[in-house]
């Protein structure tokens, strides 16, 4: 169906449950840093509780890495109060550290000094560990000092059953559930690089995270700490980020997810030459990868979305998925904007529901190689040159300016908003859609030009800019007062999660190398 009569079957007024019930999530990273701005070297905080365990606070690739995670709910409000809370929860127990503000990292020492994150000694804490000793080896440890958001979203089944009742579709829910959800995957990349123009906060870094790299950026004026491209949106999302030559010659259908599966279940069991050349473990038989295959798990494929299914305990991602169908999506190309307290706030969570529900009720054809090349190049034009007023992409074969193209999508997503704002008995939605239209307008409006224009008022370098948001940061979430009920809960949640990793490690009858052939059986 077309998204005008998707539009109109969802605008019945006693469907709005179907709108007001959609349910999202976010996951936050963040460096942890000294009052130098130099990477923490120190342990997670116990503190915090067990990085293993905790439901809500855990660390990425370093012991540095702190990732906050909401729980889902479909209010907006909730959400971004619950990450408030954590951040002032982690504060209260951070000792003479920040919490670095960018998605570009901090000034880093060489590889060796970035500490990988530690989980215990259990099966499953030492496979975390060596699943990050093993990302430093193949990509190197400070390319995974790179912090983002992901957004996890989805739909109600009430929604998906008018869906399905509509279209007289005959597949089980479960089935009709994924297949829409690959849908809205596809449509995701198709216009991803929206969101890189709109929501990218991530245009300049550090001379020391590029120094032994080969890299296109140059000196920001006269300052050669800073370097960046000028019209940049998010070098994160570029060859500086996530990427991988390895994965490059990975060829992932989102048309169906038995093709996607299929896809990555071949990278997990297919050897890659250079990381047979690591080898498994060193001469100390300590292992430096979970294997030498072109994947050590799932989660290693670098994508800016993924289908996702929660999966018990010892259950792989891809089982889950197969099993019982796409539950949600996560979205993984979202900076962390320095500019905000949080790195995100309410106005851009509903431009992203936004958004991401234009891609599920728009129409989206299967995707073919040639299109997946030019939804490539697209990325990575608007990466580094997104906010030149000239700049053109590819759509359908031909060169059309960015700002055409997003003047036109952002005009599809007016209804969207509409339906939305409706539902929610708001006008948050058109509001968040028309702040973004101005950045589409004029580039001036983006945060990445917002941090730019920042740095040339105060003449500062890019570090001092994002340590100078750092400390405002913490001042920020310092000031609030957390109620003494929040202050014991987050206390107990911590003691708590230590006591379940002491569990876990004391029910480990296992040998490593068993639990790991057993997981990969």
């Amino acid at each position: 169906m077309s998204l005008n009569a998707n539009i109109g079957l969802l605008s019945d007024p006693d469907k709005a449950d179907r709108i007001f019930g959609i349910t999202r999530g976010i996951e936050k990273e963040g460096l942890r840093i000294d009052l130098t701005g130099h990477l923490s070297i120190s342990e997670h905080p116990k503190c915090l509780g067990s990085a293993l365990t905790h439901p809500n606070i855990t660390t990425d690739f370093s012991e540095a890495l702190l990732e906050f995670i909401t729980e889902p709910s479909s209010s907006i409000s909730d959400v971004m109060a619950q990450l408030s809370e954590i951040h002032q929860i982690a504060y209260q127990h951070l000792d003479q550290e920040l919490l670095w503000a960018s998605s570009m990292p901090c000034q880093l020492g060489e590889e060796e000094s970035i500490p990988i994150g530690q989980y215990g000694s259990s099966n499953i804490g030492m496979m975390k560990t060596i699943y990050r000793r093993g990302l430093g080896h193949r990509y190197g440890r400070h390319m995974q000092t790179i912090a983002g958001i992901h957004y996890n979203f989805s739909v109600p089944d009430s929604l998906w059953e008018d869906l399905k009742k509509a279209a007289k579709n005959t597949q089980s829910l479960k089935d009709f559930k994924s297949e829409g959800y690959f849908g809205l995957i596809r449509n995701f990349r198709r216009y991803s690089w929206l969101l890189l123009y709109l929501l990218g906060a991530a245009p300049a870094v550090c001379r020391s995270f590029v120094r032994n790299q080969n890299h296109s950026l140059v000196p920001v004026g006269e300052d050669t700490h800073s370097l960046y491209q000028p019209y940049a949106t998010s070098l994160r999302m570029g060859d500086l980020g996530y990427q991988s030559e390895a994965q490059s010659s990975l060829e992932v259908s989102y048309n169906e997810l038995s093709e996607y599966t299929q896809t990555l279940q071949k990278a997990l069991s297919t050897n890659y030459p250079s990381y047979c050349d690591i080898g498994l473990k060193n001469k100390n038989g300590e292992y430096q990868q979970l294997n030498t295959n072109l994947l050590q798990i799932e989660n290693e494929f670098y994508s800016a979305i993924r289908p996702k299914r929660t999966s018990a305990s010892g259950e792989t991602p891809i089982h889950a998925l197969q099993e019982r169908g796409v539950e949600y999506i996560e979205v993984r190309c979202v900076d962390v904007n320095p500019l905000l307290p949080c790195g995100i706030d309410e106005e851009t969570i509903c431009f992203l529901d936004t958004f991401l529900l234009f891609c599920l009720l728009q129409d989206s054809p299967k995707t073919d190689s040639a299109e997946s090349a030019c939804i490539s190049t697209n990325i990575s034009r608007t990466v580094y040159s997104g906010r030149n007023p000239e700049l053109t992409l590819l759509q359908n074969g031909r060169e059309v300016l960015l700002r055409e193209w997003g003047s036109s999508l952002i005009d599809q997503m007016a209804s969207v908003a509409q339906l939305l704002d409706s539902a929610n008995q708001t006008d948050d939605y058109s509001n968040a859609l028309a702040k973004m239209s101005s950045r589409i307008k004029d580039a001036k409006n983006t945060p990445a030009a917002s941090m730019l224009r920042e740095m040339e008022e105060n003449q500062e370098t890019f570090f001092a800019m994002a340590m100078r948001k750092t400390t405002e940061h913490k001042s920020h979430f310092m000031t609030q007062k957390l109620s003494s009920s929040t202050k014991h809960k987050y206390e107990t949640m911590a003691e708590l999660s230590i006591k379940k990793q002491r569990d876990i490690e004391a029910g480990d009858t296992m040998p490593f190398a068993d639990f790991l052939a057993d997981y990969y059986r």
